[in-house]
């Protein structure tokens, strides 16, 4: 049996933000530090349906946020509607939970609205509604950063406290998506699939002596198998009556069950799992060797993060 990552989470649980606020990583000089983009232009924005009104893509990893919907006069009868996006690489974007503003009329314009920005993604940005009437806004983005000069640290330490505490529960937290390889068919009706909580399984797959691919379950074949993911850890059960194909498989490696794990989004992740994650980048951002002096090691992972981590560990 192996077990194979295939994609990668595409955040982590922990923004940079949020571990230099752990790690009391303050600024001394707010004015350096404090710095404001535009994502929509204030001025007079004509009718643009169904969120069309696109603002520009503003860099947040590592800053703490603040967004603004600046309103001015709306026209006769025009309501304004604005949300906030985010996204990792610029191009694909999803709507930020709890993220959109209040509509915007004549009753309650010429106002500030304010709303933090407390995701982990690399941008966001601001996309808009504007019915019946051209409206005046504007939509910024205010930035405030801590020390820059350890990020690279700081982002390592993250990645690497999400996997020490993924695997010391043996499971996965941010969507991923994993290969399980069988050697042979299970002599029961189920496949047990590690690293819950399970999403979904994307296919099963196995192949003969010939190395002819030939695939058990996938969106259209669905009449085989049952996929329970309320179970921790998932399963994979044959629907009653049915088996496991009687091919003559190759000698290892023969069946390929890919599967996507983990909670979610960040905001999904639990919270003894955010915390666990904090005290342990603390641990390591404070004893940056392997050895320190004067001390000796007890435990591989310090005793708080380990009872934060034991009780929703999965064998």
């Amino acid at each position: 049996m192996a077990l194979k990552l295939n994609t990668a989470p595409a955040t982590e649980p922990l923004s940079l933000a949020e571990v230099k606020a752990h790690l009391r990583l303050d600024s001394t000089d707010f004015a350096e530090d404090i710095s404001t983009e535009i994502s929509i232009a204030p001025g007079d924005h004509v009718v643009a349906a169904a969120y069309s009104l696109e603002g520009g893509a503003i860099e947040v990893s590592g800053y703490s946020v603040l967004v603004n919907l600046i309103s001015g006069a709306n026209g006769s009868g025009g309501t304004v509607d604005v949300k906030l996006q985010e996204s990792n690489d610029g191009d694909t974007w999803s709507d930020v939970a709890d993220g959109a503003f209040t509509q915007v009329t004549e009753e309650n314009d010429n106002a500030v609205q304010e709303k933090a920005y407390t995701g982990a993604y690399t941008y966001i940005r601001a996309v808009a509604t504007v019915a019946v009437a051209t409206c005046d806004f504007g939509v910024s983005v205010i930035k405030q950063a801590g020390p820059s000069t350890e990020n690279d640290l700081l982002n390592g330490l993250i990645a690497a406290a999400r996997e020490d505490c993924e695997k010391f529960q043996n499971r996965a937290y941010i969507t991923q998506t994993w290969e399980l390889w069988l050697d042979t068919w299970p002599s029961k009706n189920y496949i047990k699939l590690p690293l819950p909580p399970l999403a979904s399984v994307t296919n099963i797959k196995y192949y003969d002596v010939d190395d002819t691919e030939y695939t058990f379950y996938d969106s259209e074949n669905t009449d085989y198998i049952f996929i329970d993911t309320k179970s921790e850890p998932g399963w994979v059960v044959l629907n009653y009556g049915e088996s496991w194909p009687s091919t003559t498989l190759r000698p290892a490696n023969a069946i390929c069950v890919t599967f996507v794990a983990g909670y979610g989004a960040a905001s999904a992740v639990p919270k003894n799992v955010k915390q666990a994650m904090l005290l342990l980048i603390g641990h390591w951002y404070e004893n940056r060797e392997a050895v320190v002096i004067g001390n000796i090691a007890i435990k591989e992972l310090p005793l708080a993060v380990d009872r934060l981590l034991t009780k929703d560990r999965c064998f």
